[in-house]
Protein backbone atom coordinates (compact mmCIF):
# COMPACT_ATOMS: atom_id res chain seq x y z
CA UNK A 1 0.00 0.00 0.00
CA UNK A 2 1.02 3.59 -1.18
CA UNK A 3 1.81 6.31 0.96
CA UNK A 4 -0.56 8.53 -0.83
CA UNK A 5 -3.58 6.00 0.35
CA UNK A 6 -2.07 6.23 3.64
CA UNK A 7 -2.78 9.77 3.67
CA UNK A 8 -5.93 10.05 2.00
CA UNK A 9 -7.90 10.16 4.96
CA UNK A 10 -11.86 9.06 5.16
CA UNK A 11 -14.27 8.88 1.93
CA UNK A 12 -18.11 9.91 2.60
CA UNK A 13 -20.38 7.98 -0.31
CA UNK A 14 -23.72 9.65 -0.73
CA UNK A 15 -25.84 6.36 -2.25
CA UNK A 16 -28.77 4.46 -0.38
CA UNK A 17 -28.09 1.18 -2.00
CA UNK A 18 -26.67 -1.25 0.69
CA UNK A 19 -25.57 -3.06 -1.79
CA UNK A 20 -23.27 -0.52 -3.58
CA UNK A 21 -22.42 0.56 0.03
CA UNK A 22 -21.50 -2.77 1.60
CA UNK A 23 -19.12 -3.30 -2.03
CA UNK A 24 -17.64 0.16 -1.34
CA UNK A 25 -17.10 -0.22 2.56
CA UNK A 26 -15.63 -3.75 2.31
CA UNK A 27 -12.88 -2.67 -0.54
CA UNK A 28 -12.45 0.45 0.63
CA UNK A 29 -11.80 -0.93 4.17
CA UNK A 30 -9.14 -3.23 2.74
CA UNK A 31 -7.26 -0.46 1.70
CA UNK A 32 -7.47 1.02 5.56
CA UNK A 33 -9.43 3.74 4.00
CA UNK A 34 -12.48 4.60 6.42
CA UNK A 35 -15.65 5.26 4.63
CA UNK A 36 -19.23 6.37 5.75
CA UNK A 37 -22.42 7.34 4.26
CA UNK A 38 -25.03 9.34 3.40
CA UNK A 39 -28.49 9.01 2.73
CA UNK A 40 -30.38 12.40 1.81
CA UNK A 41 -29.16 15.76 1.94
CA UNK A 42 -29.79 16.00 5.85
CA UNK A 43 -27.20 13.15 6.14
CA UNK A 44 -24.95 15.07 3.97
CA UNK A 45 -25.20 18.28 5.62
CA UNK A 46 -24.87 16.50 9.04
CA UNK A 47 -21.80 14.75 7.88
CA UNK A 48 -19.92 17.60 6.16
CA UNK A 49 -20.51 19.76 9.18
CA UNK A 50 -18.95 17.30 11.48
CA UNK A 51 -16.45 15.68 9.66
CA UNK A 52 -13.65 17.09 6.52
CA UNK A 53 -13.93 13.96 3.66
CA UNK A 54 -11.11 13.74 1.19
CA UNK A 55 -13.35 12.80 -1.49
CA UNK A 56 -17.22 12.18 -1.83
CA UNK A 57 -18.63 9.57 -4.45
CA UNK A 58 -21.87 10.65 -5.05
CA UNK A 59 -25.02 8.72 -6.95
CA UNK A 60 -26.67 11.58 -9.51
CA UNK A 61 -29.89 9.29 -9.36
CA UNK A 62 -31.55 9.18 -5.63
CA UNK A 63 -35.20 8.57 -5.93
CA UNK A 64 -37.08 11.80 -4.55
CA UNK A 65 -33.83 13.78 -4.17
CA UNK A 66 -31.73 15.17 -7.39
CA UNK A 67 -27.99 14.20 -7.02
CA UNK A 68 -27.44 17.14 -8.87
CA UNK A 69 -29.12 19.38 -6.70
CA UNK A 70 -26.84 17.41 -3.95
CA UNK A 71 -23.42 18.55 -5.80
CA UNK A 72 -24.50 22.73 -6.02
CA UNK A 73 -24.78 22.11 -2.38
CA UNK A 74 -21.54 20.65 -1.81
CA UNK A 75 -19.81 23.11 -4.42
CA UNK A 76 -21.71 26.06 -2.64
CA UNK A 77 -19.20 25.84 0.11
CA UNK A 78 -16.70 22.96 -0.30
CA UNK A 79 -14.10 21.82 -2.87
CA UNK A 80 -14.24 18.49 -1.62
CA UNK A 81 -13.00 16.58 -4.90
CA UNK A 82 -16.53 14.55 -6.02
CA UNK A 83 -16.53 11.18 -7.83
CA UNK A 84 -20.13 11.47 -9.57
CA UNK A 85 -21.73 8.04 -10.38
CA UNK A 86 -24.52 7.36 -13.09
CA UNK A 87 -26.97 4.81 -13.23
CA UNK A 88 -26.61 3.72 -17.13
CA UNK A 89 -24.71 4.97 -20.22
CA UNK A 90 -27.90 7.32 -21.62
CA UNK A 91 -26.96 9.67 -18.61
CA UNK A 92 -24.71 11.89 -20.82
CA UNK A 93 -26.33 14.30 -19.99
CA UNK A 94 -26.05 14.26 -15.95
CA UNK A 95 -22.38 13.72 -17.08
CA UNK A 96 -21.66 16.91 -18.73
CA UNK A 97 -23.92 18.82 -15.98
CA UNK A 98 -22.35 17.28 -12.98
CA UNK A 99 -18.83 17.87 -14.49
CA UNK A 100 -19.60 21.97 -15.19
CA UNK A 101 -20.93 21.65 -11.71
CA UNK A 102 -17.55 21.21 -10.30
CA UNK A 103 -17.49 17.12 -10.47
CA UNK A 104 -14.05 15.51 -10.75
CA UNK A 105 -14.81 12.61 -12.44
CA UNK A 106 -17.29 10.10 -12.97
CA UNK A 107 -18.00 6.70 -13.50
CA UNK A 108 -21.31 4.69 -15.01
CA UNK A 109 -22.79 1.61 -13.53
CA UNK A 110 -22.29 -0.95 -13.46
CA UNK A 111 -18.54 -0.76 -12.76
CA UNK A 112 -15.72 -2.68 -11.17
CA UNK A 113 -14.56 -0.96 -7.14
CA UNK A 114 -11.14 -1.58 -8.29
CA UNK A 115 -11.45 0.68 -11.03
CA UNK A 116 -13.30 3.40 -8.25
CA UNK A 117 -10.71 3.02 -6.25
CA UNK A 118 -8.25 4.04 -9.03
CA UNK A 119 -9.93 7.03 -9.33
CA UNK A 120 -10.36 7.71 -5.99
CA UNK A 121 -6.75 7.82 -5.84
CA UNK A 122 -6.07 10.07 -8.83
CA UNK A 123 -8.39 12.38 -8.31
CA UNK A 124 -7.01 12.49 -4.34
CA UNK A 125 -3.80 13.05 -5.40
CA UNK A 126 -4.56 15.37 -8.33
CA UNK A 127 -6.06 17.53 -5.71
CA UNK A 128 -2.96 17.16 -3.60
CA UNK A 129 -0.79 18.61 -6.32
CA UNK A 130 -3.60 21.54 -6.87
CA UNK A 131 -3.21 22.70 -2.95
CA UNK A 132 0.60 22.29 -2.31
CA UNK A 133 0.30 24.68 -5.73
CA UNK A 134 -1.74 27.57 -4.38
CA UNK A 135 -0.10 27.56 -1.11
CA UNK A 136 2.97 29.11 -2.92
CA UNK A 137 3.31 32.54 -4.34
CA UNK A 138 1.20 33.35 -7.74
CA UNK A 139 4.12 35.00 -8.72
CA UNK A 140 6.52 32.99 -8.68
CA UNK A 141 7.57 29.29 -9.07
CA UNK A 142 5.19 27.36 -12.03
CA UNK A 143 5.18 23.93 -13.47
CA UNK A 144 6.83 21.26 -15.44
CA UNK A 145 5.55 18.75 -18.05
CA UNK A 146 6.78 16.59 -20.51
CA UNK A 147 10.03 18.21 -20.28
CA UNK A 148 8.39 21.99 -20.25
CA UNK A 149 8.40 24.72 -17.86
CA UNK A 150 6.34 26.96 -17.10
CA UNK A 151 7.03 30.23 -14.54
CA UNK A 152 4.39 32.24 -13.47
CA UNK A 153 6.75 35.04 -12.78
CA UNK A 154 6.55 36.59 -16.07
CA UNK A 155 4.53 34.23 -17.77
CA UNK A 156 7.25 32.53 -19.36
CA UNK A 157 6.93 29.28 -21.34
CA UNK A 158 10.10 27.37 -22.16
CA UNK A 159 10.35 24.63 -24.59
CA UNK A 160 11.96 21.12 -23.85
CA UNK A 161 14.79 22.44 -26.15
CA UNK A 162 14.88 25.18 -23.95
CA UNK A 163 13.46 28.22 -26.18
CA UNK A 164 11.04 30.83 -24.69
CA UNK A 165 7.74 30.15 -26.32
CA UNK A 166 5.11 33.08 -26.61
CA UNK A 167 1.75 32.90 -25.07
CA UNK A 168 -0.48 35.44 -25.95
CA UNK A 169 -2.76 36.33 -22.28
CA UNK A 170 -5.65 34.05 -23.57
CA UNK A 171 -2.96 30.74 -24.23
CA UNK A 172 -1.62 31.50 -20.90
CA UNK A 173 -4.80 31.23 -19.02
CA UNK A 174 -6.22 28.41 -20.83
CA UNK A 175 -2.89 26.61 -19.85
CA UNK A 176 -2.94 27.11 -16.35
CA UNK A 177 -6.28 25.69 -16.72
CA UNK A 178 -5.59 22.98 -17.47
CA UNK A 179 -2.41 22.55 -15.89
CA UNK A 180 -4.23 22.79 -12.65
CA UNK A 181 -6.28 19.84 -13.25
CA UNK A 182 -4.25 17.33 -15.37
CA UNK A 183 -5.77 14.30 -16.49
CA UNK A 184 -9.14 15.32 -15.90
CA UNK A 185 -11.51 15.84 -18.52
CA UNK A 186 -12.84 19.74 -18.69
CA UNK A 187 -15.87 20.92 -20.43
CA UNK A 188 -16.06 24.04 -22.65
CA UNK A 189 -18.22 25.75 -20.00
CA UNK A 190 -14.99 25.15 -17.62
CA UNK A 191 -12.88 26.84 -19.60
CA UNK A 192 -14.78 29.15 -20.28
CA UNK A 193 -15.31 30.13 -17.14
CA UNK A 194 -11.62 29.29 -15.87
CA UNK A 195 -10.17 31.52 -17.94
CA UNK A 196 -12.73 34.42 -17.52
CA UNK A 197 -12.83 34.28 -21.66
CA UNK A 198 -16.59 36.65 -21.17
CA UNK A 199 -16.48 38.70 -24.57
CA UNK A 200 -17.09 34.84 -26.59
CA UNK A 201 -20.89 34.22 -26.46
CA UNK A 202 -20.04 30.49 -28.27
CA UNK A 203 -18.52 27.64 -26.03
CA UNK A 204 -16.62 27.06 -29.50
CA UNK A 205 -14.06 29.92 -28.95
CA UNK A 206 -12.35 27.72 -26.13
CA UNK A 207 -12.15 25.11 -29.80
CA UNK A 208 -10.07 28.00 -31.58
CA UNK A 209 -7.84 28.35 -28.24
CA UNK A 210 -7.16 24.97 -28.05
CA UNK A 211 -6.08 24.64 -31.37
CA UNK A 212 -4.32 27.69 -31.16
CA UNK A 213 -2.26 26.32 -27.77
CA UNK A 214 -1.55 22.77 -29.55
CA UNK A 215 0.37 24.60 -32.33
CA UNK A 216 2.21 25.17 -29.63
CA UNK A 217 2.88 22.11 -27.45
CA UNK A 218 2.30 19.51 -29.77
CA UNK A 219 4.28 17.85 -32.25
CA UNK A 220 1.85 16.82 -34.44
CA UNK A 221 -1.14 19.50 -33.86
CA UNK A 222 -3.65 17.88 -36.44
CA UNK A 223 -2.60 14.14 -34.11
CA UNK A 224 -2.72 15.37 -30.97
CA UNK A 225 -1.45 13.90 -27.36
CA UNK A 226 -0.93 16.45 -25.16
CA UNK A 227 -4.45 18.32 -25.05
CA UNK A 228 -6.87 15.20 -26.44
CA UNK A 229 -10.52 16.05 -27.48
CA UNK A 230 -13.40 14.31 -24.94
CA UNK A 231 -15.83 13.40 -27.54
CA UNK A 232 -19.19 15.44 -26.03
CA UNK A 233 -17.74 16.59 -22.93
CA UNK A 234 -14.42 18.88 -23.64
CA UNK A 235 -10.86 18.11 -23.37
CA UNK A 236 -8.19 16.48 -21.29
CA UNK A 237 -4.54 17.21 -20.79
CA UNK A 238 -2.47 14.08 -20.62
CA UNK A 239 0.65 15.07 -19.25
CA UNK A 240 1.57 14.69 -15.58
CA UNK A 241 2.42 18.02 -14.11
CA UNK A 242 4.38 18.75 -11.06
CA UNK A 243 5.35 22.17 -9.29
CA UNK A 244 8.79 23.71 -10.26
Amino acid sequence: MSDDTTNMGHILVVDDDPAMQQMIADFFADQNIPTSFAAGQAGLVRHLAGNDPSLIILDLKRGQEDGLDLLRSIRSDSDVPVIIITGHCLDEVDRIVGLELGADDYLVKPFSVRELYARARAVWRRQEVGRAARVRDPERGGYRFGGWRLHRRGRQLIAPDGSPIALKNSEYALLLAFLDAPQRTLTREFLLQATQIHEDVFDRSIDVRVLRLRRKLETYPGAPRVIQTVRSLGYVFTLSVKPL
